[in-house]
């Protein structure tokens, strides 16, 4: 899937002849044409810490991971509706 992805960036790089577009910040501009490299040595280096760890210790750092998403979810999805109940009762008290 991933090399996939890196043609894919790379065709439509060289339909735009290699030039980013013109309304992205300046660091995007930097890291454009190294986008893919970037992104296939930081998943090597994932692969390898993963694969030189005990087994059990990376199951429970990505069950860990994906038990922080959701619960970080309702956190900021309770403290929302807190905030609305609290502009609207100031609201009716005014």
């Amino acid at each position: 899937m991933i090399v996939l992805r890196k043609r894919i960036h790379e065709m439509k790089m060289i339909e735009r002849n290699y030039e980013p577009p013109a309304d992205w910040m300046e660091w995007e501009k930097r890291y454009y044409t190294s986008y893919d490299s970037i992104i296939c040595d930081v998943l090597g280096v994932l692969q390898s810490v993963l694969m030189n760890t005990q087994p059990s210790f990376a199951v429970g750092m990505v069950a860990l991971m994906v038990l922080s998403l959701p619960a970080s979810a309702a956190f900021v999805v309770l403290h929302a509706v807190d905030v609305i109940k609290r502009i609207v009762e100031s609201e009716i008290h005014l």
